[in-house]
This record gives C-alpha cells, structure tokens and sequence, in this order.
C-alpha cells in the first residue's frame, strides 16, 4: 500500500506511521485498498478496488479522536449523485463536525450515481458495472474492519435512494448491520408507484435503464430488493426512519444556507422537491403499517412539513443518532 509513509511490505504490519491504519487486508473475493490517502487530521481517504465492478472506489474515512481501543463503524451513504457531485453530505451538512466527537469510525463511499447502489444483473451503457450490494455486504466491511481495527459492530444510515439501500442491505446480509437510519427514502420499489419512483430516478435523471439493474418491472428481481416486501428482514435491526410531507418548511427559502441556486432554485425545491417528498411520504406510511403488522419495532419521524431536501436530512442525522448510538453499542 502506498501514499502515506507506508513501512516495508506487509500483510500485517501498519500502513501508516501514525497507526491511522493497522493491516492491509484482502477480501475473500480479492477485493483489497491500494492507496491510503490522510487528508487531514483524522479524516483519511481510502481506494478500494472492488473485484465485483473490477474498478477503485474512493472511500472517505473519519477516524475517532479515541482509536486505542476497537471503534464500530458507521457507513454514511449519499444520495442519487453518489457524492460524486456537490449534494453529499461534506458539502451540505455539518455531518462530520457533528460525528467528530462520537467514538465511531464514520466510512463514505464516494461512487455509484443513478444506481441506487444495489447490484445489477448487467452492465449498463451508460451507468456501467455496479454491484453495489457485494460492495457492502461482502468486499467494504472486512477491508474496513481489518485496516481500522474495529470491534466488527456496524450500522448504516443514507438519504433519498440511499434511504432505500439502506433498508435492503441489513435484508441481504443479516447481521452485518445492526442499525439502519432512512431519511426521505421509498421503501417499496417493486409495486407500481414505487418502480416508477425508481425508473425516474435511474433513467430520466440518470440516463440508465431498470432493464439493466433488475429486468423488467415486475420481476423475481424488483421483489428480491423490495425492503417493503421483504421486510421481516429488518426484525432485530435498530430502526430510524424519517420524512417530510412535501409542503414548505423552515428549510424551504430563497436565501440560506440550504437555499438552492439559480434564479429556479427555490421553485425547484418547492415543486419537485415537495412531490418527491409527498412520494416518500406515502412509503413511509406504508412502511410503518406492514412493520407494525409483523411486530417490528422501529422509530419513525413523520415531519409535518418539508421538502427533498438538505437541512432537513442534516436534522435527521443529528436526531437518528440515539438510535444508531444504541445499535452500535454506544
């Protein structure tokens, strides 16, 4: 491993002077970190090649003040763009200053835009190869656990699309991940309404094409990745799940810190940010009815009012926090 200082060539041996890393390990498929980057202070890049996508994927690190001892980890996804594009969570919240202090390594994977980072059953023209759910369940979490030295405890939270993802990943691998935080996401994404919120999302706005990520609508497939359906897999997981109504809240406003750009941007925030919002509305009602049904428990925060937008994500990871505290043992 290079980029850091790194001591003479080692499987076990540390990567970097200062023990920001304590192994360089390879995932049982191959997959391995090739670079390991310090930004600044605590806060490390790392790449990781994913032998399932046969491609590096940048992977931002915030390290605990205290890593003397082994630290769980909490995976922070971003939304549609991946974090590829300026709506991620360094850019518009104050995630990481508000996580700095938590006795918790907190892991950002910086890729997969429009591909609602699950795995798809062919490669795609536009989008190209994701396989995304290998990504999380099989080839990140071992290289993270062995170069971090953490306790193997994990828990997961993410936004829009991503609100998605991170219902259906403690359903593919049970156990992996001990609490789940979904903000503004659409659980159900095989009926009608909820394949439609998908298709917008991978081919108007992403230029991809559903056929290649789960085949046509309808399908094995759609079901398979559907937490709503599948939701008996998320008994036993901490749960945090959040949404606005669509209508305008505090955060909607000409000028402010999480005003939109653009002569448009506040138009932009209120009408399709608010009926993207009235849509994941609708979800999380659903969602919480068939969780109640099965006797699962979960925390949900119905908003009475807000938008698809940034402030109100930023709030909610500061309000999930209890919850992902509690599944991550701290």
């Amino acid at each position: 491993m290079t980029g850091l200082g790194a001591s003479p060539a080692s499987a076990v041996d540390p990567v970097i002077d200062n023990k920001a890393l304590l192994a360089n390990p390879v995932a049982p498929d191959g997959s391995k970190i090739t670079k390991a980057e310090i930004k600044d202070g605590r806060n490390i890049r790392l790449h990781v090649y994913s032998a399932a996508m046969d491609k590096t994927i940048p992977v931002d690190v915030l390290r605990p003040a205290d890593a003397s001892v082994p630290r769980p980890v909490l995976y922070l996804l971003n939304g549609a763009g991946g974090g590829e594009d300026q709506a991620s969570w360094n850019a518009k919240t104050d995630a990481l200053t508000f996580l700095s202090d938590k006795d918790v390594n907190v892991v950002q994977p910086i890729g997969g835009k429009w591909s609602y980072y699950t795995d798809w059953i062919k490669d795609d023209p536009t989008l190209g190869r994701n396989k995304w759910t290998t990504f999380f369940t099989e080839e990140l979490p071992p290289l993270v656990d062995g170069a971090l030295g953490t306790n193997g405890v994990n828990a997961i939270s993410g936004l829009s699309t991503s609100g998605t993802t991170v219902l259906a990943l403690p359903i593919a691998k049970p156990g992996l991940y001990k609490a789940a935080a979904a903000y503004s996401g659409c659980a159900q994404t095989s009926d009608p309404v909820g394949s439609e919120f998908v298709k917008l999302t991978v081919e108007t706005w992403g230029g991809g094409n559903t056929d290649n990520m789960w085949g046509p609508q309808g399908s094995a497939e759609w079901v398979k990745n559907d937490p709503y359906v599948n939701a008996e897999g998320l008994r036993g997981v901490d749960l945090y799940i959040s949404t606005g109504t669509g209508l305008p809240g505090q955060y909607d406003t000409l000028n402010g810190e999480y005003a939109l750009p653009g002569a448009y941007g506040l138009a932009n925030q209120l009408l399709i940010g608010g009926v993207i919002e009235a849509g994941t509305n609708f979800c999380t009602h659903n969602l919480q009815n068939k969780l109640n049904e099965l006797g699962i428990p979960a925390t949900f925060n119905f908003r009475p009012t807000g938008t698809h937008s940034w402030g109100y994500w930023n709030d909610d990871l500061h309000q999930s926090w209890p919850v992902l505290a509690r599944g991550l043992g701290l």
